[in-house]
């Protein structure tokens, strides 16, 4: 097994461990996937009882809300054990949550040198990939100045959009409304993914959208997960 493949089992056992004990139920399954400077966990089958019964009674927000608490929290911690474990060092960690699918993805920036990519495959077409993900931003806040492409793997493509906030959004954030900021801004990110051509820029089925941003920064994450 190379050192990435036994780095990457490491994570899932401990995120496996860590969501069991905090949350009272695991995920079904988790996919790590480490390419540096990026790590990505996806979390499959992540649903609570009590979160069952909070979404049969369309409350969605207080469960986002509370998993964004939690996760703040047990971050620090996170950081500490993957770098103690795994012998990662991360200078980031991001988080989001598609209840509707009961899954998840964390987005985990290393702090490296290291820069691994998978290769690009011939039917993924980049710059058709860019407009896309340009024309949804500019559809939810603003048009990016940059937009970097990352394939991880051959089904994970994660994409960095810079100076995207628009000027009451960063207003929001100086005011420290950031979680609400967050909560607005998840769905509406989905949405406007999934009304530009995004799909046709893959030519395979796109089963999963994350979204995550670095507010400090003004960089907005976005991770596709690919038809396998």
């Amino acid at each position: 097994m190379t050192q990435e493949k036994t780095r990457e089992a490491e994570v899932s056992g401990f995120m496996t461990s860590l969501l069991r004990r905090h949350f009272g139920r695991g995920p079904q399954a988790v996919y790590v996937t480490i390419a540096p400077p990026y790590m990505t966990v996806q979390l499959r089958g992540f649903l609570t009882p009590m979160e069952e019964g909070l979404l049969r009674q369309g409350d969605k927000r207080r469960v986002m809300q509370t998993r964004d608490v939690v996760m703040d929290e047990l971050r620090p911690h996170i950081v500490e054990e993957l770098r103690q474990a795994a012998d990662l060092e991360l200078k980031e960690l991001y988080m989001d949550w598609d209840l509707d699918t009961e899954n998840a993805m964390l987005i985990g920036v290393l702090d490296t040198e290291d820069v691994r990519e998978a290769e690009w495959p011939a039917d993924i077409h980049r710059d058709m990939l860019v407009k896309a993900l340009s024309d949804a931003s500019e559809k939810a806040e603003k048009r990016p100045e940059r937009v970097d492409l990352h394939m991880l793997s051959d089904r994970i493509i994660l994409a960095e959009r810079h100076q995207i906030l628009v000027r009451i959004e960063k207003q929001l954030i100086q005011n420290g409304v950031v979680e609400e900021l967050k909560l607005a801004k998840r769905p509406i990110e989905r949405q406007v993914l999934k009304e530009v051509p995004l799909q046709r820029a893959v030519s395979r089925k796109i089963e999963h959208y994350f979204v995550e941003w670095n507010f400090d920064t003004d960089k907005g994450f976005v991770v596709l997960v690919l038809e396998a």
